[in-house]
């Protein structure tokens, strides 16, 4: 399992986690920030009149409602990015990681606007009458080359077929194994329930839903997308209040090295500039999934004459998700002080790193040495051998990293008993042979178990990781479900629909196995298969740009024609 995770993680650093893709994401959004001039707050009140259903009309025609195609898409945003993911990317590259997802998310609302626009413009009805759409879509029937001689070379059609190959592998990657994952972690370490029954119980209920098809997930996304949110900003907000002290040291600390290299404090060792920006950036991606191309198909479904109407709805997405949840999110890991804290924890075999010598983490050179190795800009000597366990404890001298800080108070355990023995160690990676041992001890955490933790700094006490429990319970159910249907449309695309039942069946239980794998081998898949679809995307609005504006333009004329007496926002 460690060397399939150092391979995504390998693949990663020269896709998702270059600087290549990191400027094109952000690039993207910025240039139609500026060509479009500023849609996402020109239209952003326009787009709250849509929502309510101020402009709709009989003849629309959808399988949702604006409401149901916005908690759709949010139900697929909204998940472990917001929980998790937040508290991934603080963990990564500090505060100041968080400023940069909120930098993507505001230029995501835009780009989220164009992508659904296209989408909606571009859909289908398959065979039952439902609506087939997404990126995919207008792929096939814009992006196409017409020579002088007439002929027309169908590379739209195979970017919409490698799009749509990449949402089916996203699917699993994004919405479904992290989901599940994080889900079995955060009951498994609150309520003490197996993973595996866990994973069971969820998988039956994701089946349940999905058979249902667009209009069943619409119905239970509408009802569960608010409950869940109003439920766990209420116990963030109680955190927060207490630690009110915090607020502003914390609200500070987000802007404070945006534009340098975050310095080490308490366990965390600091980052480089190039590391936080770009975790900030792919955290904020995996998100809200502005530009990824997931969105749209959801949005596809909405009832609405004109597609520019469904794009503004869009725009009300990063906001909600990111700039909303995920700063409450953070304020809550700031504020409550355990980002930095060394906790005790079970250590992941995937995070551990034995090093051969010594390093003092107080020693200012030492820690330079471990934060290069940790950023792959240099390497340390890594231990090979056998480690010598005498009733738990460690007799060779030597340092291990444990989520990228110096592990301390290390316990070695064989079925809950202090062990005794040898455990092999290969290129400071801990093998386990027929005896599965376990680490524990003091160290950073991240990801879920970082938030529940945060969430149990206030007057609430240890009853405030229920809450998070049950959020990301909600938040990842909902997110997995969403990504369900984004799947069916891609196999509807590329197969017909009546493959969408064996595409169903493997995604469930897909859903069931990934709840007991390694949380941070399935993380680094999920950050490969958005790069798989954002890239097709990105290319694919980038090229229509012109199309964009004029069906923008045409929107405004059409609306004021209709709607005389309407202040427009376009003016």
């Amino acid at each position: 399992m460690q060397y399939l995770n150092d391979f995504f993680k390998s693949l990663h650093s020269v896709l998702g986690g270059h600087y290549w893709f990191v400027f094109f994401l952000v690039g993207t959004g910025v240039f139609f920030t500026f060509y479009l001039k500023f849609p996402q707050l020109r239209y952003f009140k326009h787009a709250l009149k849509i929502v309510r259903g101020k402009f709709d009309k009989k003849e629309d025609k959808g399988d949702t409602s604006h409401f149901q195609a916005l908690t759709t898409a949010l139900s697929g945003t909204v998940g472990t990015g917001n929980i998790a993911g937040v508290a991934f990317a603080i963990h990564l590259g500090g505060p100041a990681a968080l400023f940069w997802m909120l930098v993507t998310a505001f230029l995501g609302m835009c780009t989220k606007f164009v992508e659904v626009t296209l989408s909606h413009k571009y859909r289908d009805f398959d065979k039952k009458g439902q609506v087939a759409g997404g990126p995919m879509y207008y792929m096939k029937k814009r992006l196409n080359i017409n020579l002088k001689s007439g002929r027309v070379i169908n590379t739209g059609k195979w970017l919409g077929i490698f799009f749509a190959a990449a949402t089916i592998l996203s699917s699993f990657g994004s919405g479904s194994m992290p989901q599940i994952n994080s889900i079995t972690d955060s009951v498994f370490a609150t309520f003490g329930i197996k993973r595996i029954i866990t994973g069971a119980v969820m998988s039956i209920l994701l089946a349940i839903v999905i058979v249902g098809g667009i209009k069943r997930i619409a119905k239970v996304t509408e009802r569960l997308v608010p409950g869940m949110a109003f439920i766990y900003l209420l116990g963030a907000l109680a955190v927060i209040v207490t630690n009110y002290h915090n607020i502003i040291p914390s609200f500070v600390s987000i802007f404070t090295d945006v534009f340098s290299a975050p310095a080490a404090v308490g366990g965390f060792l600091g980052a480089s500039f190039a590391f936080m920006f770009n975790q900030g950036v792919n955290r904020g991606l995996f998100s809200n999934e502005a530009g990824q191309g997931s969105a749209p198909i959801a949005h596809s479904a909405a009832r609405a004459h004109e597609p520019v109407s469904e794009g503004l709805v869009a725009i009300l997405e990063p906001f909600i998700d990111t700039i909303i949840i995920c700063t409450i999110t953070g304020l809550v890991l700031l504020s409550s002080g355990v980002w930095n804290e060394k906790l005790d924890n079970q250590f992941q075999n995937a995070d551990i790193i034995v090093f051969a010598d010594t390093y003092n983490e107080n020693d200012q050179n030492d820690r330079k040495a471990i934060l290069a190795h940790l950023s792959q800009e240099d390497e340390l000597p890594l231990y090979t051998g056998k480690l010598s366990i005498d009733n738990g404890q460690i007799l060779e001298n030597l340092t291990i990293i444990h989520a990228r800080s110096v592990a301390e108070d290390i316990k070695v355990y064989l079925d809950d008993k202090l062990y005794t023995g040898s455990v092999n160690v290969n290129n400071g990676v801990v093998l386990n042979g027929e005896q599965t041992v376990i680490f524990k001890g003091k160290s950073l955490i991240h990801s879920a178990p970082l938030t529940a933790r945060a969430f149990t700094r206030s007057f609430m006490g240890e009853w405030g990781k229920y809450i998070v429990s049950i959020g990301l319970l909600l938040f990842a159910f909902s997110t997995a479900i969403s990504w369900s249907y984004y799947g069916d449309r891609s196999v509807t695309f590329l197969f017909g629909s009546k493959y969408v039942v064996f595409y169903r069946l493997l995604y469930v239980v897909g859903f069931f196995f990934a709840g007991f794998s390694d949380t941070t081998i399935v993380w680094n898949l999920s950050l490969l298969t958005v790069v798989f679809m954002a890239v097709p995307n990105l290319l694919g609005i980038l090229l229509l740009q012109k199309e964009v504006k004029s069906t923008i333009k045409d929107y405004w004329f059409n609306f004021k024609k209709e709607n005389p007496n309407v202040r427009i926002p376009e003016k």
